[in-house]
């Protein structure tokens, strides 16, 4: 099985989030996966979540990089930020009206795996959602370059698990 790899490179401006958002939908939709399916729109509340973790928390740029595996109802989409901090992700919980710290809680209930690793000089957070899984419903409170896709070997989703959902 072939999976197919693209990525996004993410400039340190909380601006980037928007592009990062409609750059993800728009791959999406070329992996076979509607516009308008609870996965589509689970795996880019999934993607803002993290990207917006990496320019926020880290100022940084970013690499935004997402993996189909199979085809059609099954396989998994793995969704991976790359930043060059070497800062672990620390998941917080927010309380009541607090306007952050509510992140990494949605990663842990929307993903159906979730981790971290060093990568080079930073880190890589990554997540993994099975398609033809049941989609998790959960309620909240009130240009440029790197643009690239490639094919790479075989893919299994991660063994070096480190959160389940």
């Amino acid at each position: 099985m072939q999976v197919l790899q693209v990525q996004l490179e993410v400039g340190p401006d909380p601006a980037e989030v928007g592009r990062a958002r409609r750059w993800a939908r728009s791959r999406l939709v070329v992996s076979g996966i509607r516009d308008d399916e609870p996965l589509a729109e689970t795996l880019i509340l999934l993607i803002s979540e993290l990207v917006t973790n990496a320019v926020v928390h880290t100022g940084c740029p970013a690499v935004l990089r997402m993996l189909f595996g199979a085809t059609g109802a099954a396989g998994t989409v793995r969704v991976e930020v790359a930043d060059t901090s070497c800062r672990p992700p620390q998941q917080r919980h927010a309380e009541g009206e607090d306007t952050g710290g509510r992140g990494l809680e949605l990663v842990d209930g929307l993903a159906d795996r979730w981790g971290w690793q060093p990568e080079g000089a930073g880190k890589r957070i990554w997540c993994e959602v099975d398609r033809g899984a049941p989609v998790v419903q959960m309620q909240t409170g009130a240009h440029g370059p790197g643009i690239g896709a490639q094919s790479v070997g075989p893919y299994e989703p991660s063994r070096a698990v480190t959160h389940h959902a």
